[in-house]
């Protein structure tokens, strides 16, 4: 292991201010401004990183994130303030490029490439790993596309563990197809070798949090959409369609139901649609024939619980700990001209009238959540002038750790 280059400091460390924004000792302002919803606060507490994408947090509060094409980083906190006070590189793999995740006990580790997931042993007590014990626990993945592997391992079932697998491009019309394995997300039992898995077919870029068994996606969309009718092309893709939150059911049961890719999509603005009458978070085909047409899509696809604005790239969700807020990064479009996105977001729950539990606003709504960090101009933003919120943690003091991959940076975001 190496060290990499963070300044230690001592434990009675505190944050400050560089240009107005709070940073800890010896790490820089942030790269790009930002606002606050009222009564939250931001902490920088690291800079540098090779694309952070995931992380998790061990049993002692240290800090581990997944770098893409770089491998597994360790970082020591100060848990009065959150701020990092050494970090070291944990694992040197250039393959492993998302998924980062502990089990429930918190001596196994596990992380993800294009390709695999891979375990460790680990020992919380003094943050080493067992190189030697590597184990690679699933593979044969489809390399192209999209290839980002997020990780769950659900607390009171630890021997299930859960992996989304992106399509391959756009329109991977093959995905359709759930033995093909792609835009789906699959439950593994690790507790025997080789796996054996149920399949769960979802949609592109799925990224998936747990709430007791319950599994929620949130969902990248398809970009580039048109509306084809008798043959006349209509560009509808500036805000269609929506980008999903999907219920996708209890873990321990096979889910079947179809989410409707590669084929049907989630309506996110009906204006810009002229041939059909629908609402936001209705299904529709690009092309209607005789065949396959939007009715189809209605009957036969399960609808998202909520949407989001089209081309926002929703990349992790976590809920609090009373799971009454779904808290999702939004890495920002590159699609759409002006871009929205790159901004942490907040989904408020409720239980329904009917007992089921589910987001305060149903999927019609527009915007059914809350900015929390956002640009102070989300329609100038771009990668390389705005935040981009990737990955997200909670530690043991409520506080919320967030990453922004282009950037490599963590903040720590607390609300009073």
């Amino acid at each position: 292991m190496h060290t990499l280059s963070f300044t230690a400091v001592s434990a009675a460390i505190l944050v400050s201010l560089v240009h107005g924004q709070t940073v800890c000792p010896g790490v820089p302002a942030a790269k790009y401004p930002y606002k606050l919803a009222e009564g939250w606060s931001a902490v920088k507490v690291a800079d540098g990183l090779e694309s952070p994408r995931h992380m998790a947090i061990d049993k002692q509060g240290r800090l581990l994130v997944a770098e893409q094409g770089k491998g597994l980083s360790q970082h020591t906190i100060d848990a009065s303030t959150g701020c990092v006070t050494a970090s070291q590189a944990l694992v040197d793999d250039t393959t492993l490029n998302h998924g980062i995740y502990f089990n429930p006990d918190g001596l196994t580790l596990y992380a993800s490439s294009a390709f695999g997931v891979f375990r460790w042993a680990y020992d919380p007590a003094t943050g080493a790993i067992d190189a030697d014990s590597r184990t690679t626990l699933v593979t044969n993945m489809s390399t192209s596309g999209h290839t980002t592997r997020t990780l769950i391992i659900p607390p009171s079932k630890p021997n299930l563990l859960v992996v989304s697998v992106g399509s391959d491009g756009n329109f991977d019309m093959a995905a359709v197809d759930p033995a093909v394995g792609r835009a789906i997300v699959k439950v593994f039992d690790i507790s025997t070798v080789p796996e054996v898995d149920t399949s769960m077919p979802m949609t592109v870029g799925l990224l998936a949090t747990v709430c007791a068994m319950k599994l929620w996606g949130v969902e990248n969309s398809g970009d580039e959409l048109e509306r084809v009718i008798n043959g006349t092309s209509t560009d509808i893709h500036q805000n269609n369609p929506a980008e999903k939150l999907n219920y996708l059911g209890d873990v321990s049961i096979p889910n079947t139901q179809w989410y409707g890719y590669p084929t049907c999509w989630a309506v996110g603005e009906p204006a810009e649609i002229k041939d059909a009458s629908f609402e936001i978070g209705d299904q529709m085909i690009q092309a209607p024939n005789s065949t396959f047409d939007d009715s189809h899509c209605a009957e036969l696809v399960k609808p998202p619980a909520m949407t989001f604005e089209a081309h926002q790239a929703p990349l992790d969700s976590k809920f609090d700990a009373a799971s009454e807020n779904l808290y999702v990064a939004l890495h920002g479009s590159w699609n759409r001209d002006p871009p929205q996105g790159y901004k942490l977001v907040v989904v408020p729950f409720t239980t329904q009238a009917d007992g089921s539990y589910r987001p305060v606003a149903d999927r019609k709504t527009k915007r059914g959540y809350t900015d929390v960090l956002y640009p102070e101009s989300e329609a100038a933003c771009s990668s390389t002038s705005c935040t981009r919120p990737c990955g997200l943690v909670w530690d043991a003091a409520g506080r919320l750790y967030m990453t922004s991959d282009t950037s490599g940076e963590i903040f720590l975001l607390s609300k009073a």
